[in-house]
Parts: C-alpha cells; structure tokens; sequence
C-alpha cells in the first residue's frame, strides 16, 4: 500500500488531484484510515489513474471520463483515441509536444499491465558519494516542470566546475525532495560525482556534499527521461509485489548521456524498507 504522497508520485500528478478524484468518486482509495482520515492506494489503482489521465489529456471532462472507465474501454479502444487527438494537437502549438510525450507514456504503461518483472529490479546498497551540485525548484514531480529546471541546471554546473578546477570523476546525480513550503513544488538538485572538499565552491552557488549509502531498489531506463514514467510505474509495481516500501524520492544516475536523448541510460535508485 502506498500512502497518497507516494501514489501521487508514482502516478506523477499531485496530492490534491488525487482527493479531488476521490471526492467526486473517480478514485477512492484502496483503504480510509478511520481513526486518522489518512488515505491509501494500491499499484493496481495506477492502471485506473492512467486511464484517467490520458482522457482527461485527450478532452474529455472527468464526468466524461467517469462514464468512459464505467464501460472498461481497453488499452486499443483508448490507443484509437490518442491518435485521432495526436492529429489535431500536431497542427497545433509546438509547446503540446512535451504533452504529448507524457500521454504515450500513459499509454505504454497501460499496454504493459499484468507483466510483471523477473529481473529487471535489483535491490542492492548503494554506497555513499559525493557530488557537486546546484539546486532549482519545480513546480512539481511531472517531467514537464522538471525537465525545463534541470537542464539549464546542468548546463550552468559544468562550466562552474570547470572554472573552479574541479573535475567530475563520475556519473550525474540527479535527486529530488519536497519543498518547504507545502504547497508541492519540488527541490530539484542537478549534481555530478566529484572528489573536492565537501563545501560551497566559492560564492557560484554549488555545493559539494556527501551522501549518504542506502538501501536501494534498483531499475535501468533506457532513452528520454520524458519517457522515464513507464519505468517508474515498473519499480512501483515490483515493490508492491515484493513486499517493499518507498523511503522517498527516486535517485537518478545518469550512466549514458550522449546527445541523443533516446539514447540515455540512467539508473532509478529508490530508497526502500521492508513493508
């Protein structure tokens, strides 16, 4: 069982859709704590906020959606869907392609339902690191509001680096946490792996820090991290199965960057506990 912070997470939407759809009885969770009003969700109800989703993405209103999921369309029927709206919002604004990735990665999540991983999850201790990194906040977990604070994060942290002489002596770290002020934005930290001081790096606003070794559940995402939800939603389904809990926000480690972005290779740690 996941707690609604994590399921929100998992299902990259926020906190407050996800009460809003369980108000109107779109998707109540799996369990109700009576004593503390505390909501819980099950991997098997990320099938049914992805189909969610994916119509609300293709116009629908959540009335619409709501009459749509009673009738069980299936993963080809809502497939015949996206493509008739593909067409139209190609003819429109270029920003709708960042949008656009998202739904097919709903949709690819959907089509892979009821296949679970044999091998593709290792759990493992991840041993401590320290990286140089710069920090920026995104208005939330989904790629769209990630992607645009990471990169330019990046590309301010090597030059910083470089002036300051201090070379990477790994892979790219990117990590993730709440912010402070409770509204659901994320703290987003760009970092690469260093052997400098731990410290500010002068006054250009990276910190090199040490952090610490967990205990990780483990999963390779080949290509865009656009296209990272189908993985994640993979990693979330095996713990469930597994007997796991989440500790907190997804590791990346970005083992293969070439200019290609279908071509990445980055490692998902995700801090875990026997459930």
């Amino acid at each position: 069982m996941f707690t609604i912070g994590d399921f929100a997470r998992y299902g990259r939407v926020s906190a407050r859709m996800l009460r809003h759809y369980d108000a109107i009885g779109l998707l109540p969770p799996d369990r109700t704590d009576p004593a503390t009003g505390y909501r819980f969700y099950g991997a098997a109800q990320l099938a049914r906020l992805n189909r969610i989703i994916a119509l609300k993405d293709l116009g629908f209103t959540l009335q619409q959606v709501q009459a749509v999921l009673d009738d069980q369309v299936g993963p080809e029927e809502l497939r015949g869907m996206l493509r008739l709206r593909q067409v139209e919002l190609e003819a429109a604004m270029a920003a709708a392609a960042a949008r656009l990735a998202q739904v097919e990665a709903r949709l690819r999540s959907i089509e892979s339902e009821g296949h679970m991983p044999t091998d593709e999850v290792v759990v493992k201790t991840v041993p401590a690191v320290r990286v140089a990194e710069l920090t920026g906040t995104a208005a939330s977990y989904q790629p769209q509001d990630i992607t645009p604070v990471i990169g330019p994060l990046y590309d301010r942290l090597f030059p910083l680096l470089e002036a300051a002489g201090i070379r990477p002596t790994g892979p790219g770290v990117a990590r993730y946490e709440d912010a402070s002020d409770g509204n659901g934005t994320i703290v987003v930290h760009a970092g690469v792996t260093v052997s400098a001081p731990v410290g500010p790096v002068g006054d250009t606003g990276v910190t090199v820090l040490e952090l610490p070794a967990f205990e990780a559940a483990t999963i390779v995402h080949r290509g865009s991290m656009d296209s990272v939800l189908i993985t994640e939603q993979t990693l979330a389904r095996w713990l469930d199965a597994n007997g796991y809990r989440s500790l907190g926000y997804t590791r990346e480690i970005n083992l293969e960057c070439p200019e290609d972005k279908d071509k990445w290779v980055t490692e998902l740690q995700e801090p875990v506990t026997r459930a």
